[in-house]
């Protein structure tokens, strides 16, 4: 893993902590500025109900624990 994809893993981990019973538009929005930050350009960010999370890269939570945000680059 490149020093900038584990920078923003970890970055992206720290904001699952503070966003725990928020809801999804805001704790979305605040990742969103974060990945730009980093210089992503082109990535997909989706609330999906937790049940439902796979193998996705889960980048956050909200709505008390009832939605994950998953990322995925494209």
């Amino acid at each position: 893993m490149k020093h900038s994809q584990f920078a923003l893993a970890a970055l992206l981990c720290l904001s699952t902590s503070t966003a725990w019973a928020t809801h999804c538009d805001t704790v979305k929005g605040q990742i969103d500025a974060k990945i730009k930050g980093h210089g992503v350009k082109t990535y997909t960010l989706d609330a999906v109900p937790a049940a439902e999370v796979k193998d996705q890269k889960v980048v956050g939570t909200c709505e008390g624990g009832k939605k994950k945000i998953v990322y995925k680059r494209d």
